[in-house]
């Protein structure tokens, strides 16, 4: 799609509100009009009111970032998980098939399930919590993902090291100090790899912060496996742990005493913390240059790629590498 002038347009341009009901028509529903944005970048996500019944929530994927056999993978997953009882909100099936297309678009529909952020300063919360965790790892360790990638170095530090130079992304006054500080961190993070030896690699969240755990009174649901890859268990652990190394060891204490009533956890694993921690940050800086051209990226994240933003990554990374030479978490 261009303008009037040529130039090029996002795709997601392209999914107008019609667009959205079209769809939803298309699949055998019937859409009122009501149609409520939901907070997302990556994809597009929708509520949308439905005749006679409950609203759905609608996600279109963004083209080019998941094949077919990744995104059925995920589904399959997550359905795996709900057929046993864990509160994981996997996409219903419509005709016999829970990934459609439509203009050009992938998409799923799924059940509206509301709920607010879980209380993490709770014992008994994180403890429920990492019970369910354990649960879906118990799953996940059943089989292994044939077509989605997995969490490690390459994809998530060497990769999006490349992409951000070769793209030009570093401003050229700071291209020098960034680059040294992200060579210096990845080779730390290869070290802690190497010592920790080879790991169960597992089907995981992926992304299983706060905002991607609703609570009710009946407990969590987990919601958005967008990101779920193979990889070590406490990938989906220590993004719920915050504050000083105290707090945070009592904070995964609790996790990891719900979590081992389902799963094992092997203690090796505590050492990849800060590891896979700088992984993240460094794969972030890239998740948002690969999106740059998305105008919703320009609205949401207006300091990204200006100079004060690679000035605050590098001294980010240069604490990360501190911590990295730091002795890893103890629980006891």
């Amino acid at each position: 799609m261009t303008t009037d002038e040529g130039e090029e347009l996002h795709p997601f341009a392209r999914l107008t509100p019609d667009t959205v009901l079209d769809a939803l028509c298309a699949l055998g529903l019937e859409p009122d009009g009501r149609l409520l944005t939901l907070n997302s970048y990556e994809n597009r996500v929708y509520q949308v009111g439905i005749e006679g019944a409950a609203p759905v929530v609608v996600k279109f994927y963004r083209p080019s970032r998941w094949s077919d056999d990744q995104i059925l993978e995920e589904h399959q997953f997550v359905a795996q998980l709900a057929d046993c009882e864990i509160p994981a909100v996997a996409p219903c099936q419509i005709g016999g098939a829970s990934l459609h297309h439509f203009g050009g678009f992938a998409l799923a529909v799924f059940e509206r399930h509301g709920g607010r952020a879980p209380d993490l300063e709770n014992k008994q919360t994180r403890q429920w919590l990492g019970r369910f965790i354990g649960r879906i790892h118990a799953q996940g360790a059943l089989s292994d993902y044939r077509y989605r990638p997995a969490l490690d170095i390459e994809t998530f530090g060497h990769e999006p090291r490349l992409y951000l130079i070769e793209h030009q992304f570093i401003p050229a006054e700071l291209a020098p100090a960034w680059t040294s500080v992200v060579d210096e961190v990845l080779a730390k993070v290869a070290r802690a790899f190497e010592r920790s030896g080879t790991l169960r690699q597992l089907r995981l969240h992926g992304d299983c912060h706060i905002g991607n755990v609703l609570w009710t009174d009946a407990g969590p649901h987990f919601v958005d496996f967008d990101d779920s890859r193979s990889g070590c268990a406490i990938q989906d652990l220590w993004m719920l742990i915050s504050g000083e190394a105290e707090e945070r060891a009592l904070q995964l204490r609790d996790l990891l005493e719900g979590y081992r009533d389902f799963h094992d956890f092997d203690h090796r694993e505590l050492q990849l913390i800060e590891p896979l921690r700088t992984l993240r940050l460094i794969h972030y800086s890239a998740w948002l240059a690969r999106r740059w051209d998305d105008p919703a990226f320009t609205l949401a994240f207006p300091s990204f790629n200006t100079t004060r933003y690679w000035q605050e990554r590098v001294l980010e990374l240069r604490e990360q590498s501190a911590l990295l030479d730091e002795a890893p978490i103890t629980l006891y």
